[in-house]
């Protein structure tokens, strides 16, 4: 079994990434492969909304790196998303990707359904609700399975590194249950 997970900050050794890492490193000790994929340095367009998808079953957009990435998806058995909150939303690197990995596979048998995975959302202070929401409703409308912790997987970190994803531990806490909860869920599912 293979998860995923995607981070979408842009940043070099984001606090994005450590959450996400930390949820990948629990999930290969607990024995599945993981792999981490960052946004940054990759270039992602805006969905176009011109339903050549329904048609061909991929994105007619060729220019950019969401067909790698979304070969990926659709590889991997578990999705983990992390994003940082600048304005109480995903950021947009992450929202083109979702859109246009939305479109493809509703269109084509619903191609991420069945997977099992969730979001991790980081935020100085504020925000982490509503982006939360957002990436729940993305794996809701793909038809993923979402596993829950011990509270939301949500981090506090930010402030010109004032405060580090490595002093939040609450939120690395709890994107460890998370995975541990995500690795069983798996390990059922997939069994």
């Amino acid at each position: 079994m293979k998860v995923i997970g995607i981070a979408g900050s842009l940043r070099p050794d984001s606090n994005t990434l450590v959450y996400v890492k930390t949820a990948l490193d629990e999930l290969s000790g607990l024995g599945l492969e993981s792999e981490l994929i960052s946004l940054r340095g990759k270039k992602i367009n805006n969905c176009l909304g011109c339903y050549q998808c329904v048609e061909r079953a991929e994105c007619a957009q060729e220019e950019d790196d969401f067909a790698g990435i979304f070969g990926q998806m659709q590889a991997a058995d578990g999705i983990i998303l992390g994003s940082p909150v600048y304005l109480s939303s995903v950021v947009p690197q992450m929202m083109a990707l979702l859109a246009r990995a939305t479109f493809v596979s509703y269109w084509n048998d619903k191609l991420l359904a069945g997977k099992v995975g969730g979001p991790i959302t980081v935020a100085r202070r504020a925000g982490h609700n509503l982006a939360f929401s957002q990436l729940l409703l993305w794996f809701f409308i793909n038809g993923l399975t979402v596993p829950g912790s011990t509270y939301w997987n949500v981090g506090l970190a930010g402030a010109g590194g004032a405060r580090d994803a490595a002093g939040d531990e609450e939120g690395l806490q709890t994107v460890t249950n998370f995975a541990r909860n995500m690795a069983h869920v798996m390990k059922k599912i997939y069994a």
